[in-house]
């Protein structure tokens, strides 16, 4: 099939089932099989396993999900976890090294941008955002208390978001020195959970200083919707204002608030979600962020239907 898209890729995030394991090969063959074209390795895959990907060799890698390589520091813990806007400046410290370190993994291995979570207003979901998680299925009986509960979570971050903004402002400010370096692109991901940064208007913010080539948008499907159905943030506003900067797109299905399924297994408006994608740039990197319990036979059908709809 001639594509005039970039290849499509599937995340690694697939491979993290017992089948592929110890068997990164044959997770490369079955993605081939499924029609994808290329992989992006995400930050559950450990230095090894990003050697063996790019020692197979028989699929490109197109991204890499900082911060991969997967690392546990011996005091500070998981480096996935670490906060790129923590106010404690040595957890900052830290989690940039983390993504230089990503940064030289992906022109290691012949890729052209890295996918960064740009740290949260704190580390843990807001108290607003709980609510509204607890009040999803009963929002149109309780209208008008979900609309307050709304309006007090939007409340509740712009009053603390600004030191832990600036914050994420120095950590892309290093970053992008890096990637520049390298000739690597940093695409700032739509988060999943109201903490994280960063909002439309914040990104169109931080992204000024930068060319395309070295900082863009990384547009995540499942997690904007997510925001749109929580009431948060109206899923037109990401393309509204970062449209002229799109780099990538993680592309994924959502069931009630239930992210990464394939597409197909959810109830995304993927006809809506072409005419954005168009009207942004063609050029921008396709990777399917499937879960690994998603099956074979779905993440197929997730890659036909999105061919069918244009977007891959």
């Amino acid at each position: 099939m001639t594509n005039a898209l970039p290849p499509a890729a599937l995340s690694t995030m697939w491979a993290v089932q017992p089948r592929f394991e110890r068997d990164l090969g044959a997770f490369l063959d079955r993605t081939a099989e499924l029609g994808y074209e290329a992989v992006e390795i995400n930050h559950s895959m450990t230095a090894e396993h990003a050697g063996a990907i790019m020692g197979y060799a028989s699929l490109p890698v197109t991204g890499v999900h900082a911060p991969a390589p997967l690392e546990r520091h011996p005091t500070a813990g998981w480096n996935r976890e670490m906060n790129l806007a923590a106010t404690d400046e040595a957890e900052r410290a830290l989690a940039v090294g983390y993504h230089q370190r990503s940064i030289d993994l992906a022109a290691d291995a012949g890729a052209r941008i890295v996918v960064v979570h740009l740290g949260g207003v704190g580390s843990r979901m807001l108290a607003g955002e709980r609510r509204l998680r607890s009040m999803y299925d009963r929002r149109d009986s309780l209208s008008a208390e979900w609309q307050a509960a709304v309006d007090d979570t939007l409340k509740e971050r712009a009053a603390i978001a600004a030191p832990w903004l600036e914050q994420a402002r120095r950590s892309l400010e290093e970053m992008a020195e890096t990637a520049a370096a390298r000739g690597i692109t940093l695409s700032i991901e739509t988060r999943l959970h109201y903490h994280e940064i960063p909002l439309p208007f914040e990104l169109a913010n931080l992204l000024l200083p930068y060319p395309s080539e070295v900082a863009g948008y990384q547009h995540d499907v499942g997690h904007a919707e997510v925001h749109h159905r929580l009431g948060v943030t109206d899923r037109s506003a990401w393309w509204d204002l970062l449209g002229d900067r799109l780099v990538g797109l993680h592309l994924h299905d959502v069931r009630g608030l239930t992210d990464h399924r394939a597409p197909g297994n959810g109830d995304v408006d993927y006809a809506w979600l072409a005419e954005r994608i168009a009207a942004a740039t063609p050029n921008a990197a396709r990777t399917f962020e499937i879960d690994q319990h998603e099956s074979d036979e779905d993440v197929a059908r997730g890659l036909r239907l999105l061919r069918e709809h244009g977007i891959a």
